[in-house]
């Protein structure tokens, strides 16, 4: 008896542990700040080092005391630790917070036969069809199934097909990928 109460014990710990390491894992990564968005860094009891910068658009912004920073790729987290320590040099124990006050450089943009083409900023993600239907849905000489996803991966560029016919009536979902910063929709 006493054994079976042991073995019921560890398997659920087992399941609780791998309940728990399912969840850690779908945490989406932290928002990596891009050209465009505004931020606001301030550092307590330092009146003076208190101001909203814009991160230009080679992904840099300058602060006092501490220069250039190179905020591409980089989470909230990483910028504040990156200030702080730069500031450590000139203020013992820095207090710094560094927050994203407008979020302008995750954009994409879609073009063609929609009828409100344009660029839209995109808080947190935005899949096609929701893209589309930000752009005010297709026009009626839209080839719909020949909507192509323009994304650029480094220095090479990738066109990933989208049928919208197909994703309406509920088949082939996988195509109603969740876009990218930068990514262009193209609807012929």
């Amino acid at each position: 008896m006493i054994i079976r109460s042991v073995v019921c014990a560890v398997a659920s710990l087992v399941a609780l542990f791998g309940v728990m390491h399912s969840a850690a894992a779908q945490v989406p990564p932290s928002y990596a700040v891009k050209p465009g968005d505004v931020l606001e860094i301030s550092v307590w009891k330092e009146p003076d080092l208190q101001r909203t910068v814009l991160v230009r658009p080679d992904g840099g912004f300058s602060f006092p005391l501490v220069g250039e920073v190179d905020a591409r790729g980089k989470s909230v987290a990483d910028l504040n630790k990156l200030v702080s320590d730069r500031l450590g040099k000139y203020i013992s124990d820095a207090v710094v917070t560094v927050s994203v006050q407008e979020v302008k450089g995750n954009k994409i943009f879609v073009i063609g036969q929609v009828n409100k083409p344009g660029e839209f900023i995109v808080n947190p993600s935005v899949n096609v069809m929701q893209a589309l239907s930000m752009a005010g849905g297709v026009t009626a000489f839209a080839a719909t199934n020949d909507i192509k996803i323009l994304r650029r991966n480094g220095t090479a560029q990738q066109a990933l097909p989208f049928q919208y016919g197909d994703v309406v009536r509920g088949k082939s979902l996988n195509q109603n990928i969740d876009l990218v910063s930068g990514d262009i929709v193209v609807v012929p």
